[in-house]
C-alpha cells in the first residue's frame, strides 16, 4: 500500500505561465505515492507551463476547471508558482474561495515559489510563518505573516500551510505534503 492511498489532492492553476516543475513534479510524485491528484485550471484544456518564467515548457492536461471542484471533495490543496500563473490566479475569486474553504475545513494547503500570493490574497496568513520566492517577502509581511528563508516551512497555526521557495525545494515540499496527510 502506498503512503497516500485514498488521499485526494487538488492542484489549481491558470492555463498559462505555471512554472513547469512546480506543477509536474508534485503531481507526478504524489500520484506515485498513491494519491489521486486532480488538476483544475481556470479554463478547460491544456496548461502551458514555462521554465524560468520565460521558456515554453511541457503542456499539462487539466482534469477539470476551478468552477468544477469543491474543497469538500479533497484532502489537500497545492498551489504551484510561476510569476504569471500566481499573479493571475490570485485574481480569480473561485481560487480565493477554494483557499479559504480549505483553511476553514482545516485541510492542508501547500504553495510554492510565487504560489503564496494566492494565500496573501485570501487573507489566511495573519500570525503564520511561511516562506516563498524571496521577492514576495514584503507582501507576506504586509499580510501579517513572518517570512523565513528555508526550503520548506510548515505552519500549523490552525490549519496546515506548507510553503517552499523555488523548484530546488521540491523534494522537501512533496515530502512535507505527504507528512501532512499521514
Amino acid at each position: 500500500m502506498a503512503a497516500l492511498d485514498g488521499k485526494k489532492i487538488l492542484v489549481i492553476a491558470t492555463n498559462y505561465g505555471v512554472e513547469q516543475d512546480e506543477i509536474v513534479v508534485p503531481t507526478e510524485q504524489l500520484r506515485e505515492r498513491g494519491a489521486t491528484v486532480t488538476v483544475a485550471a481556470k479554463e478547460s484544456g491544456p496548461i502551458q507551463t514555462l521554465v524560468g518564467d520565460k521558456d515554453p515548457g511541457k503542456s499539462v492536461d487539466s482534469d477539470t476547471t476551478l468552477d468544477g471542484v469543491a474543497a469538500g471533495d479533497f484532502d489537500a490543496l497545492v498551489v504551484p508558482g510561476g510569476t504569471i500563473n500566481a499573479d493571475t490566479i490570485r485574481q480569480e475569486p473561485t481560487a480565493i474561495d477554494l483557499v479559504k474553504a480549505f483553511v476553514e475545513a482545516g485541510k492542508p494547503i501547500a504553495a510554492i515559489c510565487h504560489g503564496p500570493w494566492t494565500l496573501v490574497e485570501a487573507g489566511v496568513l495573519p500570525g503564520r510563518t511561511i516562506t516563498s520566492f524571496p521577492s514576495l517577502q514584503t507582501d507576506v509581511r504586509n499580510a501579517g505573516a513572518e517570512w523565513v528563508d528555508q526550503e520548506v516551512q510548515v505552519d500549523e497555526t490552525g490549519s496546515t500551510i506548507i510553503t517552499s521557495r523555488n523548484p530546488g525545494d521540491l523534494p522537501a515540499f512533496v515530502d512535507a505534503i505527504q507528512a501532512a496527510l499521514a
